[in-house]
């Protein structure tokens, strides 16, 4: 049966766990072991305490904070309540996250006090304007969101600050609301409800929210753990962020249904994943290439016993046939399998299947899931034949139901038969695998992070040394590519000065935005080459 059908939402997902399930593991952090009756006790406390704050279903709730227990507890405890979920990525800046905020209106932020040695806290203090006006009314702790009424502060050791909640404290409110009212709450969530918004960047350089529901993710992460062979007892390591798609869905929900124990990993480090594969015995580990290439890489690989690996998914770029290979002979993993999804379709369009080929599956994504179509599409969205070029389009129950509140990028992003656009181009071949050969958008990939190259030009081009940019993708061997900024400088910029611009040019963007943003090189030009509409030739600039 599947997963939209067996349990239709996700807070009747996580009660079914937890009386399935009862004591086995269901989530390991450093010093917390919760069992799925402990997970699902924790869940409905979490929900209770997203009611206390006045939180009423279908408002969202956002959550900025790094893989922990906690953030499992506290996002599923949110759609539990009959909230939409608004994940906000860690490597954000502060300006980036209040202006999700603001666009979602969104009524309740869960945040990390630190993280990586950056205040999350006094960044979003500082990016909100500081605290409200003393006395004002029916407003929230910041200037900027008065939307926003509640910000609660995760970690055993955080420290609320003024006008901000701790977690603790937030979770004591929940005493105020009767099981019942959310048992009820809960039982209220429709299949059809929207369940959260993940945002992505496009090619204007504003973020966008996909919204998608409790049965679309339900029933994408039920096939994806059939085709995975995902089973009861696995012990799942997930390195990648929660507050992505993939992290989230192919992570936790995935755990949940299959009575797996999800490890999260709050940041990829080689040697903390190497030792925490051994001493948790973990089964489960998909990851992008650049994850499986620094487990290869460490000089320490060898005293560490990885005889547990099994199962490994990996996509976000190309796979060369020699990583799957020492994927399989090095790591020891029986199954490596390779994916392709995006944002707007839950993160899932193609899979490879166990027992494909080895040079198969380095060269293609595989092929679409059940209940999903591709095709491959020319300018005019028709239907191209195998082995011919094109846009991958998709079409089935995982496609978004919209941009939230974004009605014009909506339309723009489906064709006039219902096709979803991807952005991408790509190959079919006779059997259905798709390969991916070029990014229509030119988005490209940051060791699995999505980089947009016109989100990233409109910061650059606020440096006053910038008159003109162009942001590309070039190879990385250790990231798979990195971005590099054509500049046309302001002013006469002397050759020898042009490595000191440079440098001090990639470091302001480093205060500005996201480190995954950042471009690792800077080419000073006199000139961007365009055609006769104005457009830039980023294929010449590529070389």
């Amino acid at each position: 049966m599947r997963g939209d059908l067996e349990w239709g939402t996700v807070p009747r997902l996580v009660r079914a766990a937890a009386e399935t399930h009862g004591e086995r593991e269901a989530v390991v952090g450093p010093r917390t072991r919760l069992s799925y009756r402990d997970l699902g006790a924790r869940v409905e406390r979490a929900a209770a305490a997203v009611m206390a704050a006045g939180v009423g279903p279908g408002e969202r709730v956002a959550i900025w904070a790094p893989n922990t227990p906690d953030y499992v507890v506290a996002a599923l405890g949110a759609v539990s309540a009959g909230a939409v979920l608004v994940p906000l990525g860690t490597r954000l800046k502060g300006a980036e996250a209040v202006e999700l905020l603001r666009r979602t209106r969104a009524r309740l932020l869960l945040v990390t006090d630190t993280f990586l040695g950056v205040g999350y806290v006094s960044a979003l203090r500082a990016a909100a304007g500081g605290a409200a006006p003393a006395g004002a009314r029916n407003r929230g702790p910041l200037r900027d969101l008065p939307e926003l009424r509640t910000v609660v502060v995760l970690g055993d050791r955080a420290e609320a600050g003024e006008g901000f909640q701790h977690w603790r404290g937030f979770l004591a409110d929940a005493a105020e609301v009767p099981a019942r009212a959310v048992r009820e709450r809960a039982d209220a969530v429709q299949p059809d409800d929207p369940a959260d918004i993940m945002f992505t960047s496009g090619t204007t350089g504003r973020a966008k929210g996909a919204v998608t529901t409790h049965a679309q993710s339900l029933r994408a992460f039920a096939t994806w753990a059939d085709i995975a062979g995902l089973v009861e007892g696995d012990r799942y390591l997930v390195v990648n962020p929660f507050t992505h798609t993939f992290g989230w869905k192919a992570g936790v929900l995935a755990a949940l249904m299959r009575g797996a124990t999800v490890l999260p990993q709050p940041v990829f480090d080689a040697e903390a994943v190497l030792a925490k594969v051994s001493s948790e015995r973990v089964t489960v580990l998909p990851g992008a290439p650049t994850v499986y290439q620094s487990l290869l890489d460490h000089p320490a690989r060898g005293s560490y016993d990885l005889r547990t690996l099994r199962l490994a998914v990996t996509g976000a770029a190309v796979v060369p046939l020699e990583l799957v290979t020492r994927i399989r002979d090095e790591l020891g993993f029986r199954t490596v399998l390779t994916a392709y999804g995006l944002t707007e379709s839950c993160g899932l369009v193609t899979m490879g299947r166990r027992g494909d080929d080895p040079g198969l599956i380095a060269a293609t994504s595989g092929r679409a899931v059940p209940g999903v179509t591709v095709r491959v599409a020319d300018e005019e969205s028709k239907e191209q034949p195998a082995g011919t070029p094109g846009e991958v389009q998709v079409r089935g129950y995982t496609v978004m139901r919209e941009y939230f509140e974004d009605p014009e990028e909506t339309e723009s992003a489906f064709t006039r038969d219902g096709w979803l656009r991807t952005g991408d181009i790509g190959v079919l071949d006779d059997e259905g695998n798709l390969r991916i050969t070029d990014r229509l958008k030119d988005m490209y990939t940051v060791g699995g992070f999505n980089a947009y190259p016109a989100e990233i030009e409109q910061v650059l081009a606020r440096h006053p040394l910038v008159a003109d940019v162009a942001v590309v993708g070039v190879p990385d061997p250790r990231l798979g590519e990195v971005g590099k900024a054509f500049v046309v400088p302001r002013g006469e910029l002397a050759p020898d000065a042009a490595a000191e611009a440079g440098a001090e040019l990639i470091a302001w963007s480093r205060r500005e935005m996201a480190n995954y943003k950042v471009p690792r090189q800077v080419e000073f030009i006199s000139e961007l080459p365009r055609n006769a509409s104005g457009k830039i030739l980023k294929g010449q600039l590529r070389g």
